[in-house]
């Protein structure tokens, strides 16, 4: 059963298919050899037959008898034969016992005769051509093609010597690399099993070299990483949506279970209430941001696209907080002088701006500078938001994009972890790019290449 298992083999079938082409390429190349060197070979007898016959055909009778026994003396190698027969069919002269049946006159023709001569009787194969005399007898001279038949066996013997260890190495070849790849496939088997057991910690096996099966292996082995490193995100975030629901839901019980017990009045009984619907808001804000989010990173339609000025938005977001701004007594500059467009959805690439600059404001202290610039640099629009707060560290900075995250500095800030999520969504919808620095401050970037177009053609397909 193993050995029927290897046989069926992609790569087994495939070096048994190679080596069957070989083979008979090679069986046509050397038929083809043989088929010329036979037929130049029976050419070169028929000329030289022809040309000797047409000199015996030029003699007197007495002199055709001489040249007949001068013709087979003058033969060491036994390879002429000659003979003139009478009307009657009897043999006159020659080396032959009887005149072969079924010639036609002046055509060569291969024929077996029975030789005779001092050393006896014997059985030839012949190329012969017989002519008629004026007389009524009958001329016959022709040339042993045994170097045919010897031709034909080196050829036989060439193709038995030449192709069957060839087509053996082949098939030996096939059997090494079907057992190779098998034993591969087994392992990555193993590993799949395993991934499909839950150890997502597992990759595909690889040999550090650049064929084709390394190449997929590092490929799926970076998409295992990847959905490993999802997986524990997602894990992640349900611990972080259970604690960040359980504490404002666990104070509005809190708050329902003390007014029910001690409010006296309707009026303490609707602070209660207010304060209770204050936490369910918080909660239901938390929800809907994270429902936005999912929105945003699962969209395939980009019907809401178009060329935004990025100018104008820019300013609106900063006519927006300019107020909240002032309050913190917060210097807010808008510098805009580019009058940039990009491919994108209006509305989105306003709440991307506006999250920017609402953390901005919110950790930047009293008598800082929050500033809002649109520019252009080496090909690309960039919308940057520079602020003089406390910066974000830098082991921080690909953190803070995840959702519900939360550094120290910020415990104390009012929040939900979620705006930089939502940034980031936003940005990987658009195709552009987010960057956070860390200066005298802080420092957030989207940068807009300016073919988005092709991009954007890409993902509608």
């Amino acid at each position: 059963m193993r050995l029927l298992n290897f046989a069926r083999t992609t790569t087994f079938r495939w070096t048994l298919a190679v080596a069957g082409a070989c083979v008979l390429c090679t069986l046509v190349l050397f038929g083809f050899v043989y088929w010329q060197t036979a037929t130049y070979f029976r050419s070169s007898y028929d000329r030289l037959l022809t040309g000797e016959l047409r000199l015996f055909t030029n003699d007197s009778p007495e002199m055709l008898l001489t040249d007949i026994d001068d013709r087979l003396r003058d033969d060491p190698r036994r390879i002429r034969v000659a003979g003139l027969f009478g009307v009657d069919g009897h043999r006159i002269t020659g080396n032959m016992e009887s005149l072969p049946p079924g010639l036609a006159p002046d055509v060569p023709t291969n024929v077996v005769v029975v030789r005779v001569d001092n050393r006896g009787r014997e059985i030839d194969t012949v190329r012969l051509v017989a002519h008629p005399l004026s007389s009524g007898e009958i001329l016959v001279i022709g040339r042993n093609i045994a170097e045919l038949t010897e031709f034909s066996e080196i050829v036989e013997r060439a193709l038995a010597l030449g192709l069957l260890p060839a087509f053996a190495l082949a098939v030996v070849i096939g059997m090494v690399l079907s057992l190779r790849a098998r034993q591969r496939l087994s392992e990555v088997n193993r590993r799949v099993q395993r991934i499909v057991a839950g150890d997502l910690r597992e990759r595909l096996p690889t040999r550090g070299g650049d064929d084709p099966f390394d190449q997929l292996a590092v490929s799926v082995n970076r998409m295992l990483g990847e959905i490993e490193a999802l997986i524990h995100e997602v894990a992640g975030v349900g611990d972080n949506i259970a604690h960040d629901l359980r504490t404002p839901l666990t104070r509005v019980r809190v708050r329902l279970e003390r007014g029910r017990a001690h409010a006296s009045t309707l009026d303490e009984l609707r602070t209660v209430v207010d304060r209770s619907i204050t936490g369910l808001d918080q909660s239901l804000a938390i929800i809907t941001a994270l429902l936005r989010i999912v929105e945003i990173e699962h969209s395939r339609r980009l019907d809401g696209f178009g060329q935004v000025p990025l100018a104008p938005l820019i300013r609106e977001v900063a006519d927006f907080y300019d107020p909240i701004a002032e309050d913190k007594g917060i210097s807010l500059r808008v510098e805009a002088v580019d009058e940039a467009t990009v491919l994108g959805d209006r509305d989105l690439l306003f709440e991307a701006v506006a999250n920017l600059v609402d953390n901005a404001v919110k950790f930047t202290p009293g008598g800082g500078r929050v500033e809002l610039v649109l520019l252009h640099r080496e090909g690309e629009t960039v919308i940057q938001v520079r602020d003089t707060g406390p910066g974000i560290s830098e082991n921080e900075r690909e953190a803070v994009t995840k959702r519900f995250y939360r550094s120290d500095r910020s415990r104390r800030t009012e929040g939900l972890g979620l705006g930089l999520s939502l940034v980031a969504a936003i940005i990987k919808l658009h195709g552009f790019r987010f960057t956070i620095t860390a200066g005298s401050g802080c420092t957030v970037e989207i940068v807009c290449p300016q073919s988005r177009e092709i991009f954007l053609a890409g993902m509608s397909a």
